[in-house]
């Protein structure tokens, strides 16, 4: 653990479910909104997905990411496989990248998952066209970004049932 790093409780699995669906919620939200789903908008599934796969692996991998895949590909009436294959590409990677990430702060963190990001929205774009269908703009690029910037306060937020009081006393020892 690095110096200035807290001590954090463990992780209560249905906080990560209850976030996770949460997460599929707001896409579901987000796509039947008033534009449908905008090429540019951020994907807050796959943002949380990677969250947990960075800071959960054991119990959020690339089983639950391909579950929640499926889930989006029939909401959105996607190709079915679509989401899922991305959503697997990219919990594996951010399995593969998680020790070496948690060493960042967390703004250093947000430029390191942006390639995770853009390998994902590639994924789908690929899926997509070979389907035959049309391409989305460029405005798709955008996304990535947004997933990107919004890694802070992801962080922050799902963090934050598990810091601990920074005084410890006779009833918190730690």
């Amino acid at each position: 653990m690095r110096r200035g790093h807290q001590l954090l409780l463990p992780a209560n699995p249905f906080f990560i479910l209850g976030s996770l669906l949460a997460a599929l919620g707001l896409n579901m939200l987000q796509n039947m909104g008033l534009f449908g789903r905008a090429a540019w908008s951020p994907d807050f599934l796959a943002l949380a997905l990677v969250f947990w796969s960075v800071h959960q692996p054991q119990r959020v991998g690339i089983g639950v990411a391909f579950a929640f895949g499926i889930l989006i590909d029939v909401h959105q009436g996607a190709l079915l496989g679509q989401h899922a294959l991305a959503y697997t590409a990219l919990s594996y990677l951010a399995i593969a990248i998680h020790r070496r990430l948690l060493w960042f702060s967390v703004p250093s963190q947000a430029f390191q998952v942006l390639p995770l990001f853009a390998a994902s929205h590639i994924i789908e774009l690929i899926v997509r066209m070979t389907a035959g269908g049309a391409f989305p703009g460029l405005l798709m690029l955008l996304a990535p970004v947004l997933e990107s910037v919004l890694w802070p306060l992801v962080s922050v937020l799902l963090l934050a049932p598990q810091r601990r009081s920074p005084e410890p006393d006779a009833h918190r020892p730690l």
